[in-house]
């Protein structure tokens, strides 16, 4: 079983915050969906035989790609993979992009998840960020997805905003749970270098949110969503009736996959690749029949690293035998040596086999798992 990443890098405009790979120039779409059509072909073989069980369009902005254009994709993928059988299908989108003829020519696509990027649901929040759509094309849009028939459908929440405070957070969620939608992922603002949320902060011009008002947010998260019966099954992720994002899922337990489309990276357990960013750069070798990528061998310290951090992430935790049947009883007598001071202390639970990270452990989680980790 694997999953495919598919990454559609264009945007009409950037976010402040995002520090993704994307380009503006949409009049290279077409021209961009030949070249990945192509990629499909040429390395199609990397997954062997296994099943594709989750594919993801990520970006970028994969609504920007006109149906007609998925389609093409689709029909690629169709020569390799049952796409009927496929569990998970995921287009992210922007609410701006969602017109009820889109949705209409979408539903008769093999899409079967949308994971919308609302961010928030005030107006002043959406400006600041640089956002296309305000909060009533986002209410419009997932209403028109709802109608459809898409009974899937993810939402994307910010919070930890320049002046934020905890009310409006709270005003946020109160948005959210009445929605009801089946997933919801909510992530702290991030200062990536090189964005423009960064140089604002770096001369003065905007002050980052405040520690403890940050603390008060997340707390706020977890109560008023699992209060609102949704499952706090990864630090960021909650999904009602286990509607869990099942390709990011995939990522969090160890499972390959293959990502195609510029700045799109790659697993297969043993080696980690990622596709060049340049769109240009993508498509002419493409053209030619070449695939750029850098590549990074991974071994068993690096991949004991990575299952310390994912796992812990989510609420199935740590398996210390798998730790020992991968790496060594050595390797989970460590971890459980690291691990004791935060059991004693009510961070992790631990039931004899799992670690698990428990409610007050999740705020400080980064400091416990980077404990956690293998140092040479």
């Amino acid at each position: 079983m694997s999953g495919l990443y598919i990454h559609i890098p264009f945007c009409k405009k950037r976010c402040i915050y995002c520090d993704f790979f994307s380009d503006t120039r949409t009049g290279l779409i077409s021209r961009f969906t030949g070249a990945l059509c192509r990629e499909i072909e040429l390395r199609v073989g990397e997954l062997g035989n296994t099943t594709v069980s989750t594919i993801y369009f990520g970006g970028g902005t994969p609504s920007q790609l006109p149906v007609e254009r998925l389609n093409d994709i689709f029909s690629a993928l169709s020569g390799y993979f049952e796409l009927d059988s496929c569990l998970e299908i995921t287009l992210e989108a922007n609410p701006d992009d969602l017109t009820s003829e889109y949705i209409s020519a979408l539903k008769d696509s093999p899409v079967n998840r949308i994971s919308m990027g609302v961010q928030s649901f005030r107006d002043e929040d959406l400006v600041f960020l640089n956002r296309r759509h305000d909060v009533s094309g986002a209410l419009r849009a997932y209403e028109l997805c709802s109608r459809a028939g898409y009974d899937n459908i993810s939402i994307d929440l910010i919070y930890g905003l320049p002046g934020q405070d905890i009310r409006a957070w709270n005003e946020n969620l109160r948005m959210a749970v009445s929605l009801s939608p089946a997933h919801i992922s909510a992530y702290s603002l991030i200062y990536e270098e090189d964005t423009a949320l960064y140089r604002l902060r770096d001369t003065g011009k905007i002050i980052e949110c405040d520690e403890e008002v940050y603390l008060q947010m997340f707390g706020s998260l977890i109560d008023r969503l699992t209060g609102a019966g949704y499952d706090h099954y990864e630090i960021s992720n909650f999904a009602k009736n286990d509607r869990y994002s099942r390709h990011n899922t995939s990522y969090w337990q160890d499972v390959p996959y293959l990502g195609l489309g510029p700045s799109a990276h790659s697993y297969d357990r043993f080696s980690r690749k990622w596709n060049i960013s340049g769109l240009m750069s993508y498509i002419e070798n493409i053209e030619k029949g070449y695939t750029v990528y850098d590549t990074e061998i991974i071994d068993d310290d690096t991949r004991y690293n990575d299952m310390v951090i994912t796992s812990l992430r989510t609420k199935w935790g740590l398996d210390l035998e798998a730790v020992s049947s991968n790496f060594g009883e050595d390797r989970r007598t460590y971890c459980l040596n690291a691990a004791t001071r935060y059991i004693e202390e009510g961070l992790l639970d631990y039931d004899g086999r799992i670690l698990r990270l428990s409610r007050e452990g999740i705020f400080v989680s980064d400091g416990i798992m980077s404990d956690l980790l293998y140092v040479l």
